[in-house]
């Protein structure tokens, strides 16, 4: 089986853990119509990647048995539609207490973020602190590059947003953003956004420069 197979059979082969529970290697071979040595050597590499896991199992006669799972690891690899539910959330809470409320919900995420962060920021210099925002932005998936300027500045882009369906409509979630950065970075630097994915931008870009003395 090349290399190309291999991938397609991983997915059926996850896809009946998911929806068969707990199998065996005999099991899956059956349904997967490949011999057993192919569907160790898959499971293998599952395992390696900690989207498996395995347990032994006594039976009445007979040798104990392998019995393989899904690893908590492996619920990532199946589509979600939080952005969705979050989004009918908003919708709701504006319609019963209007937009006021949506935007202090957003004010309100921000301030706790900052809590969790601003311990990172503590007694660092503007490049360090900069660094380390890039760093929780990559950690929460907003793909980020920063640019250092023979000038002193920075510029971070961000060329993802995983909120962006919620920006979209709630662009209180950009503004809360750029507050966020501004309190992270202190009053050493001012911070520019130029750029907006929620308003028809190809990324997210910021300029952080130093603050005048």
């Amino acid at each position: 089986m090349n290399q190309e197979a291999d991938v397609p059979t991983r997915k059926i082969l996850v896809t009946l853990l998911k929806t068969k529970g707990a199998q065996s290697v005999g099991e899956l071979a059956k349904q997967l119509g490949i011999t057993e040595m192919a569907v160790r050597r898959h499971l293998n590499t599952l395992e390696r990647d900690n989207l498996i896991e395995s347990r032994l199992v006594r039976q009445a006669m007979g040798r104990p048995t392998h019995l393989y799972s899904l690893a908590p690891a492996a619920d990532e690899l199946f589509p979600k539609k939080y952005q969705h539910l979050t989004l009918d959330l908003l919708e709701e809470l504006e319609a019963l207490a209007g937009q006021e409320k949506v935007d202090l919900l957003f004010e309100r995420r921000k301030d706790r973020l900052i809590g969790r962060y601003e311990d990172r920021m503590a007694g660092k210099p503007l490049s360090e602190r900069v660094t380390e925002l890039a760093d929780i932005q990559n950690s929460n998936g907003y793909m980020v590059n920063l640019e250092s300027k023979e000038d002193g500045s920075f510029v971070l882009q961000e060329h993802n947003c995983p909120i962006s369906q919620v920006a979209n409509q709630y662009n209180h979630a950009c503004t809360c953003e750029l507050a966020m950065f501004r309190d992270l970075l202190g009053s050493a630097a001012t911070v520019e956004r130029t750029e907006c994915l929620a308003k028809g931008g190809s990324k997210c870009s910021y300029v952080i420069q130093p603050a005048e003395e």
